[in-house]
């Protein structure tokens, strides 16, 4: 309540209405499963396309698990999705490594980021991949367990064979920026710990000043000059073999003097990496060697610190496809370059460092990173997923749970090879299931195993009930744009894209089926009426043909024996009304709990669903048959006030779809009345 204590005019501002309930998005959707490349232990970010999918997560190529390739089902579930009509979608990336921990000794846990590196702590190689499944090199050679002294190490940031990159690491030297007279120079934008190259361009030409080119910029606060230093370690005194931008009385170092031809230029990295093919590229340019050097931010700059194991933003984190990290010796820039010049994959690169009409091919490095795979065949384990208690770090399914606006989970792939992998399979499914009921506000699209006949299919039917899951039989046929023909995809990646498109063209109360499949050329199995006569009551939904009405999904009913929740609309819409109204009434947390709270809440909720009536998602040709909100002294009892409990009864008549459509025809005579 305002205070009026000294005189005057107070105006305030009052309000009139009820506070107002926006209604939730109902198309967001999460898949689970392997793909090429990309995090696994990273909070999943949204994908608006397949382009942004390939970005992050890699491209359409097969997975290879030991030595055989298997359709990228992630890769065409996502295409599915937006060919559909999806919108958007998160991702969760599932790997396992290729030695179990009981098989080693050794625990492997390929996303983690440990403080410092090791090659490895981990067991090395297994074959030619290594067993967590991250490409490396090692400049200038791989020094084995422990040696990383003088040495870099460049690891893709995630496992994946697509992590087998080609990195490009060039030098490039600026414009000159020495300027002035001996005694009184300027070296313009210098900055602390810029690795720079000094050299003599007079005589003779492009002779480097004083021992080897390229020194470490200090500035000495006792002379008030720039120091040019060649030290391995920023502590060591000044020394005669080090440079000074302006001469000053009692010292010991040499002064440059462009008079005679010296120039100085700050060197940088340019960083390019390839796929092998050379499909995609990605260049970063102006990086820092030096450990040490900071941006005009303050933020450190060098090639370790922007392709850190850890960056500074989640971005980064999720785009960066490598991880530089120097050993032990490498404290100056100078030893970075000591490490590209010493890696013997460029034996011309010393001559071209010295050459200031070098190209940049002359100047470069390219590392090839080599050892990474796409590890084993995931299993039901990482797709229902964990969390790390040392960094809390979360895989599979558990990546979802924290992010509240997702409505649909899908699991695509995880019923491949269902003859061979069915106790794999169904414990996946499992998983969908209990994440959905557990999160409430989504349903989980299930996928009937690869190749399952139709006594198949209603035997695992059999074993599941829920009314939070909808399971879609047979296999979507398409054609594969790897290999340029005809493949059977699991449903879920089209499902989930045709759910989307059912709501944002129609509505979420619309049962979403007797809908086109756009990517379908065909089914794995062509289904009858009377077969679907058979699998429809059992809550199983179809895929069917008709003829002049194309490929269609022809079932929207639940895995539930409730017949109360039988249809998928119901328990979408339902998801819908209650995630809404959770959402929109957070505003009452804590209010006084009396008449005048409880006729807003009512008031607030009556709105909402009369909007709900109007656009006719609602039974009933009046507001008060369609539905009805109770909250007063009727619903809450005192032992409720007295515990700080607000219950409000609500209660709608939903719509339910026109599954069966019955016109009753009979012969009539002209001449008898009605």
């Amino acid at each position: 309540m305002p205070e009026y204590l000294a005189p005057g005019v107070y105006v305030e501002e009052v309000s009139f209405r009820n506070k107002s309930i926006e209604g939730v998005s109902t198309t967001t959707t999460g898949f689970v499963g392997a793909a090429r490349y990309g995090p696994v232990d990273l909070e999943p970010d949204i994908v608006t396309s397949l382009v942004e999918f390939e970005r992050v997560y890699g491209d359409r190529e097969p997975l290879v698990y030991n030595g055989a390739e298997r359709h990228n089902y992630l890769w065409h579930a996502v295409r599915a999705f937006f060919e559909e009509g999806g919108k958007r979608l998160y991702v969760g990336r599932v790997f396992r490594a290729t030695l179990s921990d009981t098989a080693t000794g050794t625990e492997i846990l390929p996303y983690e980021r440990p403080s410092e590196v090791l090659d490895d702590d981990q067991p090395g190689l297994t074959g030619t991949n290594y067993a967590d499944g991250h490409a490396r090199a090692w400049l200038p050679t791989d020094p084995g367990t422990g040696a990383r002294s003088g040495s870099v190490l460049i690891r893709a940031r995630f496992p994946g064979a697509a992590g087998n990159l080609r990195v490009r690491l060039t030098v490039r030297l600026g414009q000159n920026i020495l300027a002035g007279t001996a005694g009184s120079l300027t070296a313009r934008s210098l900055r602390e710990f810029d690795t720079v190259w000094i050299g003599d361009l007079a005589s003779p030409f492009d002779a480097p000043v004083g021992a080897g080119g390229f020194h470490v910029a200090r500035f000495d606060t006792e002379e008030d000059t720039w120091r040019f230093t060649q030290a391995n370690s920023m502590n060591t005194p000044k020394s005669n073999a080090d440079l000074r931008l302006n001469a000053a009385s009692g010292s010991g170092l040499s002064a440059l003097d462009p008079s005679v031809g010296h120039q100085l230029r700050v060197a940088t990295l340019a960083v390019t990496v390839a796929a092998p093919d050379g499909s995609s590229t990605q260049v970063w340019n102006d990086i820092a060697f030096d450990p040490n050097h900071t941006n005009a931010f303050g933020a450190a700059d060098s090639l370790p610190d922007y392709f850190a194991q850890n960056p500074r933003s989640m971005s980064q984190a999720r785009e960066l496809p490598i991880v530089v990290i120097t050993g032990d010796g490498v404290d100056t820039g100078r030893e970075l370059l000591n490490a590209l010049i010493n890696s013997g994959l460029n034996p011309d690169l010393p001559a071209a460092l010295n050459d200031v009409e070098s190209t940049d091919g002359d100047r470069s490095v390219d590392v090839l990173l080599a050892g990474g795979s796409d590890g084993q065949l995931p299993t039901a384990i990482e797709i229902e997923g964990n969390v790390d208690p040392d960094t809390n770090a979360k895989f599979g399914l558990k990546a979802f749970e924290d992010l509240e606006d997702i409505s649909i989970v899908a699991a695509p792939g995880a019923t491949a090879n269902y003859a061979n992998a069915q106790t794999d399979a169904d414990a996946a499914t499992h998983a969908l299931i209990s994440h959905a009921e557990r999160m409430r506000y989504r349903i989980a699209v299930l996928d009937s195993g690869e190749g399952q006949a139709i006594s198949e299919v209603r035997d695992t039917r059999g074993k599941l009930d829920s009314s939070y899951a909808a399971l879609y039989y047979p296999w979507v046929r398409v054609l594969d744009p790897v290999t340029n023909s005809e493949i059977n995809l699991p449903p879920s990646g089209f499902v989930a894209g045709i759910y989307a498109r059912n709501d944002v063209q129609r509505a979420v109360y619309k049962a979403p089926a007797n809908e086109v499949v756009n990517l379908a050329l065909g089914f794995e199995r062509m289904l009858n009426k009377a077969q679907q006569e058979v699998l429809n009551p059992e809550g199983i939904n179809c895929f069917r043909f008709f003829e002049g009405r194309g490929f269609r999904l022809w079932g929207a009913r639940t895995i539930s024996s409730d017949p109360e929740w039988k249809y998928v609309n119901l328990r979408r819409y339902f998801a819908y009304l209650e995630r809404s109204i959770d959402k929109g009434t957070q505003w009452a947390v804590f209010e006084p709990n009396g008449p005048r709270l409880w006729d807003n809440v009512r008031s607030t909720i009556s709105d909402f669903l009369l909007n709900e009536w109007q656009q006719g998602a609602l039974l009933g040709d009046k507001p008060e048959k369609s539905y009805f909100v109770r909250c007063d002294r009727s619903t809450m009892s005192q032992n409720d006030l007295d515990n700080g409990r607000l219950v409000c009864l609500i209660g709608v008549a939903p719509l339910r779809p026109a599954e069966f459509v019955i016109f009753r025809i009979g012969q009539w005579t002209a001449d008898r009345k009605a």
